[in-house]
């Protein structure tokens, strides 16, 4: 069964080839696109250009509720025949952050702290950005329960930059 994926940007090539999904999503401070994988459509990749901040700053763009509204629009639209790929610079925090969120909503009866077990499991280093989370926990209708259970894996281990991996969020 499909999964979600998460990649840093120096293994998008690799891992895309590798995966062959039939979606992705780019991360990115704004500036210019990496070239989209040979094989994915262009209606069927997503970027979104933000810097990895949760909270604001002078020249920076945080995650705003548009980026968030877009991405679980866009989410929504994966039939799951293939695989989805999510990739921010390190792969460690935006790109984190919006597996999370993905998986909350593609599979909204399941506990947000089992979730978040999932995607600590999968990936020690995994730190999702903040305010991500707590975006896509106000449109989810989540509550709170999505930050309590980000917060209680904590921080993830200190690296340059995260190894691919896969998050299972099926029941």
């Amino acid at each position: 069964m499909p999964t979600i994926h998460v990649c840093p940007l120096s293994r998008l090539e690799e891992t895309a080839a590798a995966l062959r999904p039939g979606h992705l999503v780019t991360l990115l401070s704004p500036g210019p696109v990496p070239p989209r994988p040979t094989g994915i459509a262009p209606e069927r990749h997503l970027t979104l250009a933000m810097h990895d901040i949760a909270e604001a700053r002078d020249g920076h763009v945080p995650p705003a509720e548009a980026h968030v509204a877009d991405f679980l629009a866009f989410i929504a639209t994966w039939d799951r025949s293939e695989p989805v790929l999510i990739h921010c610079w390190a792969g460690v925090s935006r790109s984190t952050a919006a597996a999370y969120a993905a998986a909350c909503a593609l599979a909204p009866d399941l506990d947000e702290e089992e979730l978040a077990r999932r995607l600590r499991a999968a990936s020690p280093t995994a730190t999702p950005n903040r305010l991500i989370v707590a975006l896509a926990d106000a449109a989810l209708g989540r509550h709170g329960r999505m930050v309590s259970a980000i917060a209680a894996i904590g921080r993830g281990a200190d690296c340059f930059e995260g190894v691919p991996f896969a998050m299972d969020f099926n029941p």
